[in-house]
């Protein structure tokens, strides 16, 4: 639960207006330093200290669309949000020099949406419909 004390120290912070939007989006009240932005213009944030934030739950991303879903963090992202890396992708040479140049820049999941991926069938279909006969009468 959020303390009343935690709440004005937030607004002061990071202002009224992004203590609203926190509010709305991610439903607590953060403050932390900003670590990067990715492609998609999601804002990656982390705050170390201990008497603020719960130890596993002081990185986090604040997604730029209002319909949100996980598969809009790129790969190298989500390796630091959940710590399986320690640096962020901007900090991390590893992960710059990885990067090959004819890597496909990260799509989000196109499922239910009108890019979604949909086969198609080219052979013919073993059976058929019945279709009825119609025949005058007398």
């Amino acid at each position: 639960m959020v303390s009343l004390a935690r709440t004005i120290r937030s607004i002061r912070r990071v202002g009224l207006r992004e203590w609203w939007h926190q509010m709305q989006y991610i439903g607590d009240a953060k403050s932390g330093r900003l670590v990067g932005k990715d492609q998609f213009g999601n804002r990656y944030f982390e705050n170390l200290n201990p008497e603020e934030e719960v130890p596993g739950r002081h990185r986090w991303v604040d997604f730029s669309q209002h319909d949100y879903n996980a598969t809009q963090v790129p790969p190298e992202w989500h390796s630091w949000l959940h710590h399986i890396r320690k640096d962020p992708p901007t900090e991390d040479r590893v992960v710059q020099n990885l990067s090959p140049p004819w890597k496909a820049p990260w799509v989000e999941n196109l499922t239910g949406t009108r890019g979604a991926f949909k086969t198609y069938n080219t052979t013919r279909p073993k059976y058929e419909a019945w279709q009825p006969k119609i025949t005058a009468r007398g």
